[in-house]
Order: C-alpha cells, then sequence, then structure tokens
C-alpha cells in the first residue's frame, strides 16, 4: 500500500508546510505510513523557520500519483488543492478556513476551528491523542501561528493561538518575540524577486459570484518598495486574468510593522472591490487601514459585494 500524502494548499506557506509536517509526524505515531509534501516550494519565511529548526523541506509534487488516500491541512477548497484531488480519497481534513467546493465520496475525519492557524488545531490533536510534540515540530507549529497571526497582530488571532503559541516557544527553547520578528523580517525581501515571483508567492483563487478572483499577497516593511514596480505589477496581473481566466487580480501588499495593507486591483468588476472595501480606487490602489488578513477582511468582504 502506498504512502498517505500529507499537504496544505497550493503556493503554500509557513503553516501550510508547518502543518503538513506536524500532522504527518502525529500520524505516523498512531500508526499511519504517512508522508508530509508540499504544493510548492517553501517560501523564504518558510525556509527561515525549515532551517532554524533543522527541518527539511517537504518534497514539492503536483499529483498525487500513485498516492490512492491523502490527509489535506490548511485548505479544503478542490481549486486550492492537488491537481488531481477529485480521483484520491480524502482520509482527514484539518484546517480553520471556510468550507466551500469540497465533497467526498466517502467519510472522513474533518476537524475545523475559526482560529488564526491550521497549527493551533493540530497541537491539539496532538494533546488528545497523548503523544508529545518533538521540539523541532514543536518549532514549525509555532513558526506557522506566527506566521498566520502575524505575531498576534492580525485580526484572525485568538487567545488559543497566543496560548498555543507561548507553549510551543517554551518546547522549542526559542524566544517567542525575537524569534517571531527575525522570521517575519525573513520573508520581507521582496527586491530581488521577479513581478511573476512575487504574485505567485502567497496566492489562492477564488470562485465569487460567476467571477474567478485571485487574490495574492505579500508581507512587507517597506510599501514603497512594492509599489515602485506598480506597471510591471499590472502588466503581469493582466497577463495572468488572461492565461489563467481570471476575472480580477487583486494584490495585496501587507506592512507588517504598520498593522495596514495596500490594493492594486487588475480587471473587472473594479466597483465590486470598491463596494467591498467602501473606498475609491485611485490609479488602481487604495489604502486598507488596519487590513493585514485575507482570510477574515478581504475574502468575506468581496464574496459578499460578488454576491449583491
Amino acid at each position: 500500500m502506498s504512502k498517505i500524502l500529507v499537504f496544505g494548499h497550493q503556493n503554500p506557506d509557513t503553516d501550510a508546510i508547518g502543518a503538513a509536517i506536524a500532522f504527518a509526524h502525529l500520524q505516523k505515531e498512531l500508526g499511519k505510513d504517512t508522508e508530509a509534501v508540499a504544493l510548492g516550494a517553501p517560501s523564504e519565511e518558510t525556509q527561515y523557520a525549515l532551517d532554524h529548526f533543522q527541518l527539511e523541506a517537504p518534497r514539492v509534487v503536483e499529483k498525487a500519483g500513485e498516492a490512492t488516500d491523502v490527509m489535506l491541512v490548511d485548505h479544503n477548497e478542490f481549486q486550492q488543492s492537488i491537481a488531481d484531488i477529485a480521483d484520491v480519497n480524502i482520509l482527514a481534513v484539518v484546517d480553520h478556513h471556510r468550507i466551500a467546493n469540497f465533497e467526498t465520496a466517502n467519510p472522513l475525519y474533518y476537524r475545523a476551528e475559526p482560529v488564526g492557524c491550521t497549527s493551533t488545531i493540530v497541537l491539539k490533536l496532538y494533546k488528545e491523542a497523548e503523544i508529545d510534540v518533538p521540539k523541532q515540530i514543536a518549532g514549525i507549529m509555532l513558526s506557522a501561528i506566527i506566521s498566520d497571526t502575524l505575531l498576534f497582530k492580525s485580526p484572525t488571532c485568538t487567545k488559543e493561538d497566543v496560548n498555543a503559541a507561548t507553549e510551543l516557544a517554551a518546547l522549542a527553547e526559542v524566544d517567542l518575540n525575537e524569534y517571531g520578528l527575525a522570521m517575519l523580517k525573513a520573508g520581507t525581501n521582496l527586491s530581488d524577486k521577479s513581478a511573476e515571483t512575487l504574485l505567485d508567492l502567497d496566492a489562492k483563487s477564488f470562485p465569487m459570484g460567476d467571477k474567478n478572483v485571485r487574490i495574492a499577497q505579500v508581507n512587507t516593511v517597506d510599501l514603497k518598495e512594492v509599489f515602485d514596480r506598480q506597471a510591471e505589477l499590472e502588466t503581469t496581473m493582466a497577463l495572468e486574468n488572461t492565461k489563467k481566466g481570471y476575472d480580477l487580480f487583486l494584490l495585496i501588499a501587507t506592512d507588517i510593522l504598520a498593522s495596514n495593507s495596500e490594493l492594486l486591483v487588475v480587471g473587472e468588476p473594479k466597483e465590486a472591490v470598491e463596494a467591498a472595501f467602501q473606498t475609491t480606487l485611485t490609479n488602481n490602489r487604495a489604502l486598507l487601514k488596519g487590513v493585514v488578513s485575507r482570510k477574515k477582511q478581504v475574502v468575506p468582504q468581496l464574496t459578499e459585494a460578488f454576491s449583491n
């Protein structure tokens, strides 16, 4: 029998990779033959965390291949998953996002909670199974929580995330705030990246009404550095819309120090974006004060706007 593949979403962030590593390890301790894989290469932020805790990056796959059984973490929507997701048997899902565009032929284990990070839920699963969390696994789970909550600044962050991170930091033997800031800054080096790479670092597609919306997010400590490349970014976003069939492409550049974001929009209908955020786009841009979370402060608002 082939291994059970455990993976997060396409264009994986630190939680998609970290939760996959942690959940695969837990399942292995429980007697399952699991392997953590990734649907893309780790970002600089994620690689920083992997290197710090001396973990190997999971191998990158596009299809499940010979594997017939899979487990999903940090996502459930099929368009964000592995290419042949409709052809495999989903044994389990652990997630903290909305549930949409998801169905299975067989019963499965499904754990979804409204917390800031999937790894917060995975820590609970370790405790429920009475399995100890190794230092390295604690470190990558901690990194995931720091990333998803922007070191607790995101509105998605809950008391459970803070408590989990505090516990994991002790197990990983790191100073939570010192390590967290260093890790987040490691992911903000954008100057050496092409427009294509920058727009694909952390991007997800969402069906909204009858439209296909692509939303990319990058973290930075210098919004000007991002928008000095506006013309190049707009050209690339327009090409992606044409090639991939997106109606609308949004780039959210988030200042991790100021906890604000600036929005760049290419495609139509732009009036839906203006309605969603109660703003007016100027030169295809708008400042979104206090917005840092795509999951809680962008996707729901856009979804509502497209349904009206």
